[in-house]
């Protein structure tokens, strides 16, 4: 087991990191509070011995796998249940699932009788590398991806790998974009230790996913630290994210998971550096080299019309002024944000971009 620490004064946390992971650690997350956890329906489905070993008797409400469920009509369901089930300002939330329960329950506990604890125990690669640390907890409204949400810190990681065992590979592929995305903003020799891993590590019990898990979630953990609100340095963690999530309104779920569009929105950002005379087409095709060893797409499933990506982008949160804007590379490691392109300039290398055959 790996263990690190999220430095954020009275609010630090820690992040186990391993295999089989001892069920002390959420006793001790917890320290005596009353406890509800939000189970993803396929993890209750797939894994009920390790959630008996994990849970014991905590109280637990099914939350259905899939984007649908980060909304405000869901959040409203499970406050009603937890209020019906006594759960007071005294308790917490545990999080069991994916991206999607995970953000559902920390929005939930940041509202729920003006905020409760949670302990965030995330089941799927993308979450245990990503959206489990830092504190960003949100819900969707129609055609705005993650537009209702706070900030609001677990008391715990749990990243067990065991839980990856009943992944689908496309799902392990998701979460090594994201992987791949902090190694090209922070971290030049996890980007070669990746490419070194290849394919190996489309398999759930890979040793070296322990090692490369926990360098991803410890730099992530020093961005967030360093930056907790996003007021600046945390947004190179957008990287390939602005184009991303445009492409994933336009091709929900499954068509196109948020991994996959996380990985074809840094191959388009790297696109839009050349263009400005940063990182080129070298660093475009190398990291395509290593998305397409995980056999993850490269391009949308499906032809996109600039116009509606450009459109899709509009709602993108990141935006200043009305304007978007860009997370780009100068070099491994060596991100710059909050580039603004002219709009001709955006939408002629965008285009391009898409109509490439890759």
């Amino acid at each position: 087991m790996r263990s690190l620490r999220l430095d954020l004064g009275e609010r630090s946390y820690p992040i186990h990191i391993g295999r089989a992971l001892p069920p002390g650690l959420l006793t001790d997350a917890l320290a005596g509070r009353p406890a509800v956890a939000l189970v993803d329906s396929e993890v209750a489905r797939l894994q009920a011995p390790a959630l008996a070993r994990l849970l014991g008797g905590l109280p637990r409400l099914i939350v259905p796998s899939g984007e649908a469920s980060k909304s405000l009509a869901r959040r409203e369901a499970l406050a009603r249940e937890r209020l019906a089930l006594g759960l007071g300002r005294d308790g917490a939330l545990v999080a069991v699932g994916g991206g999607v329960c995970g953000d559902l329950c920390g929005f939930l506990a940041a509202c729920y009788l003006r905020g409760i604890p949670f302990v965030q125990v995330p089941t799927t690669l993308l979450a245990q590398a990503d959206a489990s640390v830092g504190g960003k907890v949100a819900v969707n409204l129609p055609g705005a991806k993650n537009s209702l949400g706070a900030f609001h810190q677990p008391v715990a990681v749990l990243a067990d790998l065991d839980f990856l065992g009943s992944l689908p590979r496309r799902e392990l592929s998701a979460g090594l974009a994201e992987i791949a995305k902090i190694a090209a903003v922070r971290d030049r020799d996890l980007l070669a230790e990746l490419e070194r891993g290849g394919v190996a590590l489309l398999a759930a019990d890979a040793p070296a996913l322990v090692g490369i898990l926990g360098r991803a979630c410890a730099l992530k953990a020093e961005v967030v630290a360093d930056d907790e609100r996003e007021a600046g340095r945390r947004a190179i963690l957008n990287f390939g994210h602005t184009i991303g999530h445009g492409l994933e309104g336009l091709s929900p779920r499954p068509d196109l998971l948020h991994g996959e569009a996380v990985a074809i929105g840094m191959l388009a950002a790297l696109r839009l550096g050349a263009a400005l005379g940063l990182a080129g087409r070298a660093e475009e095709q190398r990291l395509a080299a290593l998305l397409r060893a995980w056999k993850l797409p490269l391009r949308p499933p499906a032809p996109v019309a600039i116009d509606s990506l450009l459109a899709a982008m509009g709602s993108d949160k990141k935006r200043r002024r009305g304007a978007l804007r860009f997370v780009l590379l100068e070099g491994w490691g060596q991100p710059r944000r909050d580039v603004e392109l002219p709009g001709p300039l955006l939408a002629q290398t965008l285009a391009a971009f898409l109509a490439d055959a890759e």
